[in-house]
């Protein structure tokens, strides 16, 4: 464990975060081994169905299990659920769950409390930004839409550990949608105790590695050991503390004043000298995300104005954002859905081939078509959550547009949680920064994003042809015929322009060499549980 300076003020600033607001126990989480993480953010929920960030994520897959989960180097492997089958035509999955799994109160982890989690998940009235996860699940669509109860859908408990989920159709990544957040159990006796404030220090059960301890809004994340977990004795931690850290250049300062073990990112800035100074502390790998900007296609000017929105979209110098602003392997992005992804080939942006000078020269004169031009120059607002690599990239294409097409772009800097409820009131915003990351690998992770009636369709997307593909492909046995659906469905979208794709992530971590079992994936899934601390003087 880091003893420094920097880390023993931290310490103290975290016992007193957990005395002054509460839920501590005996095993406060400034004493033994406790991991010290970095997060830019406070997730928006801890409910796991209300939570919709990366940032959540992180936490809920510390403090709640799955049937499934990923290994350190991103391999599916067995967790809540000891072992399943598979019926022969693919459409029932049964799973059996670990006799020893136990809440952190202690009672019985049961079939019956998946059944609960993932009946709340598809209820009209939990409004779950993830609640289509389940569209395969038989009758889930109908339950979604308010169309049947939600005990029409396609799950049931035989006993106490034999779950049995039943599909409309064959899902080759069920089980990666299982490893997911949304889909983990729920205490049914909490949630009718506590309502909608279940999920907070002291009232939330865990069926997790860890227990959430304490949360100071802006400042910390405590969780400490789950004793009742059913693999406690394979957990070495005896706590981890999430700092929320906003700025990249802050987190970095911690982490060189010994403050933090692992960081969520590593800044632009430096890079190279970063990467001299740290050698193998520094994790730079590929991952499934893509960062874009979105248009309000709700409203003008961009509602029914292709030509405005390929113009915006070729005035970016991808190559120099990846190359000179970001500089850390990041790949500029002329798809929506990554490359790597398994089983998909993605269909390109037609101008991704030309240079530079041929796309601002096609550019210019789209720009004219859609009714702008010197004397009459397009005056739109760009907003963009609070970061410092957020504020460069801004920066960057407000200087593009300007010299390449004359557009006066004001950028306004939000707070992610505003910047989120403006983007989804769809009244003020005209171009906003969004991203998505991968919940599974495969392309509809990507694709479902921008279907009608997606919660996460932020640009309001809606295209006939688009909906069709999907169906199709939803409904496709065959593999080669459903990623031959899925590349065209691609394909559609792209030529309507409703985002801008600008590049795909990589990512980047620093990682103290006293943590052990860290394994870069696809996925950029770090479960605490797989990390352990040596301690040093």
């Amino acid at each position: 464990m880091i003893l420094s300076r920097g880390h023993f003020t931290q310490a103290l600033l975290v016992a007193l975060l957990l005395a002054l607001f509460g839920g501590c126990s005996d095993r406060s989480v400034d004493a033994g081994l406790v991991l010290q993480r970095g997060t830019n953010s406070d997730p928006e929920s801890l409910d796991q169905h209300k939570a919709r960030s990366v940032q959540a994520a992180d936490v809920l897959r510390d403090i709640g299990e799955g049937l499934v989960a990923y290994s350190p180097t991103g391999e599916l492997v067995p967790a809540a659920a000891e072992r399943w089958e598979v019926s022969a035509d693919g459409l029932t999955y049964t799973f059996h769950l670990r006799e020893q799994a136990r809440w952190s109160n202690g009672d019985k982890v049961k079939a019956g409390h998946f059944v609960f989690g993932l009946r709340r998940l598809v209820a009209p009235a939990t409004g779950a930004f993830y609640a289509n996860m389940l569209a395969a699940v038989a009758n889930a669509p109908e339950v979604v839409s308010g169309d049947l109860p939600v005990d029409a859908l396609g799950v049931e408990a035989l006993d106490e550990l034999t779950l049995v989920i039943k599909l409309a159709r064959p899902t080759p990544y069920l089980l990666s949608l299982l490893a997911h957040p949304s889909t983990f159990p729920l205490h049914p006796a909490s949630v009718a105790e506590f309502g909608d404030h279940f999920a907070r220090p002291g009232k939330l059960l865990s069926n997790g590695a860890f227990v959430l301890d304490a949360w100071v809004p802006g400042s910390l994340i405590a969780l400490r050991r789950n004793e009742n977990y059913w693999n406690n004795a394979a957990t070495t931690l005896d706590g981890v503390n999430y700092h929320v850290v906003v700025q990249d250049a802050a987190e970095l300062n911690r982490y060189r004043a010994g403050e933090l073990h692992i960081t969520s990112t590593v800044p632009p800035d430096n890079f190279a000298s970063l990467r001299a100074q740290y050698g193998s502390e520094l994790h730079v790998a590929p991952y499934l995300g893509l960062y874009y900007y979105g248009f309000n296609l709700l409203k003008p000017p961009f509602k029914n104005n292709i030509e405005l929105r390929k113009a915006l979209s070729m005035a970016i110098d991808r190559e120099q954002l990846t190359d000179k602003i970001l500089a850390r392997g990041e790949m500029p992005a002329f798809s929506w859905v990554p490359p790597g992804v398994d089983s998909y080939e993605p269909t390109v942006f037609s101008f991704a081939s030309l240079t530079k000078h041929e796309r601002e020269t096609l550019a210019r004169r789209l720009y004219k078509e859609a009714g702008y031009s010197e004397a009459r120059p397009l005056k739109i607002q760009l907003r963009y959550n609070t970061s410092d690599t957020n504020r460069k990239i801004a920066l960057s294409i407000q200087s593009m547009w300007r010299d390449v097409l004359g557009v006066e772009t004001t950028l306004i800097n939000e707070e992610f949680q505003v910047l989120l409820a403006n983007v989804r009131d769809a009244e003020v915003t005209q171009v906003f920064r969004s991203s998505w990351m991968g919940d599974y690998n495969d392309a509809q992770t990507f694709l479902s994003v921008l279907e009608a009636g997606s919660a996460a369709n932020m640009p309001r997307y809606a295209n006939d042809e688009y909906e069709s593909l999907m169906k199709r492909a939803a409904t496709q046995v065959d593999p080669d015929r459903r990623r031959l659906y899925l590349e065209e469905a691609e394909r559609v979208m792209l030529a309507d322009h409703p985002v801008i794709p600008l590049y795909f992530y990589v990512s980047k971590h620093l990682v103290r060499p006293e943590v052990s079992g860290w394994g870069d994936n696809v996925l950029d899934y770090h479960y605490s549980q797989h990390l352990s601390l040596s301690a040093t003087n």
